[in-house]
């Protein structure tokens, strides 16, 4: 300001924009219109916004089915990344702004909900029932106390489930059913929540041969693999359970007409298939049916739970299972090709769900395969995902 100079006269208010005018039920029209990624991103530009769109709306916009990388740390460096199949594009999803747990380890997911373990202890829980299996076991430092947590990461939102034992964290495999349906399950027993009942976990034993490998939620039941053979030669049979008879429900899903469809796959896993209709079994394809046969590639069974029946619903092509051999790096180097690369037996990490399949490998550095099931094409959809996140090896997909 000058010397001698008056006042600087009052700025004029500005008119607030015209989108302030609307009624709230014309501006709830326009916001329920967009996709659920556009309106996050529209959430902090403004208080309207950040007022209009309220965790009740984002509920309402159709859910974003996104693959979760979790952290190697156990901090988790306060984010995590995910990957938009839609878009092609990676996202960095932040929780340190909501949820006050500096470590945390997602391990399940149902339409906009996420499932966490956080450590923290008892006196944390703004729940004060008392859990079935509390006394089970008890906290120490080399096995922190934890709690599973149920967030909403975009509406940035999250409460606890009532106390668990530690042991049900250390060894329990999470799934989330509908309608905030929570199931633990273990070798021995399954736990059940249900936030409309009891508000408290209910126990279940579990009558099977040994315990479920990679259990899945499909059709209002759960599905999961079982060992039934020799110490020293495995023998996979299906075995179901429907959601509402969790206690003395399970039996084996079987036909004469599958004949040995267990036999040809190695180290099989089972994921759902798209709308929860299908249930794939996704593992090593044997080239013979000795007992250390190496595997030629990545077979997909898929199993039409209306019909009953199975199918190839596809095939890792062979020059994409090659860069999980070594073969494609040995190459590239002009160096000789391993013998544990051309035996074909090298591990490969299968996660997904709702017809989408991806795959990781140490030997695979940067990049994921994808498998997509395709209502067009009968053997789906084969891809790389690049851009993979420093992580180093990828741990799960939820």
């Amino acid at each position: 300001m000058a010397a001698g100079s008056g006042p600087a006269p009052p700025a004029e208010a500005q008119p607030p924009p015209p989108i302030h005018h609307l009624p709230p039920d014309a501006l709830h029209n326009v916001l329920l219109r967009l996709q659920l990624r556009d309106a996050v991103v529209c959430r902090p530009v403004s208080r309207l916004f950040h007022e209009t769109l309220s965790p009740q709306l984002l509920a309402l916009l159709p859910s974003l089915r996104l693959l979760l990388l979790r952290h190697p740390r156990p901090d988790g460096g306060g984010c995590l990344h995910a990957f938009d199949p839609a878009r092609r594009t990676w996202l960095r999803l932040p929780f340190a702004h909501f949820l006050p747990y500096h470590s945390f380890s997602p391990v399940a997911s149902s339409t906009s909900l996420l499932y966490l373990w956080v450590e923290t202890s008892s006196s944390t829980s703004p729940l004060a029932l008392q859990s079935t299996t509390t006394s089970s076991s008890a906290a120490s430092p080399a096995h922190p106390l934890k709690s599973l947590a149920v967030c909403n990461p975009f509406a940035g939102t999250y409460r606890l489930l009532p106390q668990l034992g530690s042991a049900w964290a250390r060894h329990g495999t999470v799934l989330a059913g509908p309608a905030g349906t929570v199931l633990v399950l273990t070798e021995l027993a399954a736990l059940s929540y249900t936030p409309s009942g009891s508000a408290k976990w209910m126990k279940h034993p579990l009558s099977l041969p040994s315990k479920p490998r990679s259990p899945i939620l499909a059709s209002d039941a759960v599905f999961a693999l079982c060992d039934v053979g020799t110490p020293w030669r495995s023998q996979w049979k299906l075995f179901s359970c429907p959601l509402a008879m969790l206690t003395g429900g399970w039996a084996p899903v079987e036909r004469a007409a599958w004949g040995d469809v267990f036999e040809v796959l190695k180290r099989p896993r089972l994921l759902a298939g798209a709308g929860g209709r299908r249930v794939l079994m996704i593992g090593g394809l044997r080239s013979s049916f000795a007992m250390d046969a190496p595997c030629s590639t990545v077979l997909i069974l898929r199993l039409d739970l209306a019909t009953m029946e199975w199918e190839e619903a596809g095939r890792m092509p062979p020059n994409m299972y090659r860069c999980f051999t070594g073969l494609c790096e040995a190459a590239s180097q002009g160096g000789a090709i391993p013998a544990t690369a051309a035996g074909g037996n090298n591990k490969v990490k299968v996660f997904g769900g709702d017809g989408k399949v991806w795959f990781a490998g140490k030997r695979v550095r940067g990049k994921l395969a994808m498998w997509e099931e395709d209502e067009m094409e009968s053997s789906g959809k084969w891809d790389w995902v690049d851009g993979l996140p420093g992580y180093g090896d990828v741990e799960s997909l939820f």
